[in-house]
């Protein structure tokens, strides 16, 4: 009987070495675990340099640097914010928590060690793959107040917001908090990133004013070259930010990525068939700015549907966000300057709108990977996600508003008018991003 005891021990050890796969959850995955170094790495990849790029591009000559310096900093000052006290608001650390923002028992880390995990990946690399999200979501904001807002005003609205705005949405989220208990459907950040930001930023551009000229002068990108670039990085960062946060190097990563690049394939072309039909000729800027369009409206539901939906979601961002962007240029006068509401505001509310519909399991080839939490029907699965767009909608904007009074208030917002007339680059920085000689 002890032979056959020992034999069923050697058995049960060469099939636990054989496949390591059925490690003990706790148990560090190497291959996730790899994959989630990568993603952190790609998202990160995603702020500096490539939406510093994009922007800076965007930007007349004259605020080139202030852009990159913008980006650049929030980089630095977001990230410690976040490992100082963003984290434990967002995520806590406990498995209970609230159900509007974390316990503060990861000040500092403090609760998160080099053997400490969070699934099969090292809590601290959680914690840094969502620290990347952090950075890009108030970097994101920049895009509306180019060429106008004071650096340290931008510094003290960007920590407040951080804090405020994005950390308490995050666990309402991806946390533990209401919308998640209510099996709201957001993979990689259609309401926690985009639709925050964007909301903060329509808020901005309508505090803060247009800028001088607007919209009678022309106002076009210095240097497209130097934008197309940033949107190149800009896609391929994306699938570190949608692929993962499947959080593991599985099936879902796989068609996360998948559906991700679908999507902004089919931004770009609806966007540069719109632009081609309503102005005679298709533009560079269009073609990448229906790109972002496209990854911005599948972000929310790149976990949750495949890749006939991703088409559908992908050519419909293109058209409505192109439209959108004309509606509040050029009929309302808004000028938020890159167009950050119309792309990822309009395009993170309706991705986050389409995935209560594409994530039913019923509809043929555009079937998705079935609806969230309790929720059995469309129906049932739309109603969470309007609760969501709409919750997120209402409160950033409501404290985006006070934030901004309050900087206002303390230092003010706005350069003077000789100031932006001369521009950020000399006025705040003592610096050119051209010296041509």
């Amino acid at each position: 009987m002890s032979g056959i005891n020992n034999l069923q021990r050697v058995l049960l050890a060469s099939l636990f070495l054989a496949v390591p796969s059925l490690s003990f959850a706790d148990d560090l995955n190497g291959a996730n675990t790899a994959w989630i170094l990568t993603a952190t790495a790609l998202v990160l990849f995603m702020t500096i340099p490539g939406l510093s790029l994009f922007y800076a591009g965007l930007v007349r000559s004259k605020n080139v640097l202030s852009v990159l310096m913008q980006c650049f900093t929030l980089t630095c000052l977001m990230s410690i914010l976040w490992f100082v006290v963003g984290y434990t608001i967002a995520f806590g650390s406990l498995e209970e928590q609230g159900s509007f923002i974390g316990d503060f028992g990861n000040v500092l880390f403090a609760a998160m060690g080099v053997g400490s995990m969070n699934g099969d990946i090292p809590a601290v690399l959680f914690a840094a793959f969502q620290m990347t999200f952090a950075i890009i979501t108030p970097a994101l904001i920049v895009g509306a107040f180019a060429e106008r807002m004071k650096f340290s005003s931008m510094l003290l609205f960007s920590s407040a917001w951080l804090l405020l705005v994005y950390a308490p949405v995050c666990h309402w989220v991806w946390g533990g908090g209401w919308l998640a208990e209510m099996g709201f459907l957001d993979f990689a950040g259609g309401a926690v990133v985009h639709i925050t930001a964007a909301v903060a930023a329509l808020v901005a551009a309508l505090v803060i004013g247009n800028r001088r000229g607007f919209p009678t002068t022309v106002m076009m990108p210095h240097n497209m070259t130097m934008t197309v670039t940033g949107a190149g990085m800009l896609w391929v960062g994306w699938f570190g930010f949608n692929a993962g946060s499947a959080l593991a190097a599985d099936g879902s990563a796989a068609m996360a990525l998948l559906v991700t690049h679908i999507s902004a394939a089919a931004g770009s072309l609806a966007w540069m068939a719109c632009e081609w039909i309503r102005h005679g000729k298709p533009s560079v800027l269009g073609i990448v700015t229906g790109m972002v369009a496209g990854l911005g409206t599948i972000t929310p539901a790149s976990g949750s549907v495949g890749p006939a939906a991703a088409l559908v979601i992908g050519s419909c961002a293109g058209v409505i966000c192109f439209f959108a962007t004309l509606f509040i240029k050029r009929r309302l006068k808004i000028d938020d300057s890159l167009d950050v509401f119309p792309v990822h505001g309009i395009g993170g509310m309706l991705g986050t709108f389409l995935v209560g519909v594409f994530c039913s399991t019923e509809l043929g080839v555009f079937s998705g990977l079935g609806f969230g939490g309790e929720n059995t029907s469309i129906g049932e699965q739309v109603k969470v996600q309007v609760i969501g767009i709409v919750a997120t909608l209402a409160y950033t904007a409501v404290v985006s508003w006070i934030i901004l009074k309050v900087v206002d208030a303390l230092l003010g917002l706005r350069v003077s008018a000789d100031e932006e007339t001369e521009g950020l680059d000399i006025v705040m920085h003592e610096e050119r991003g051209y010296d041509i000689r």
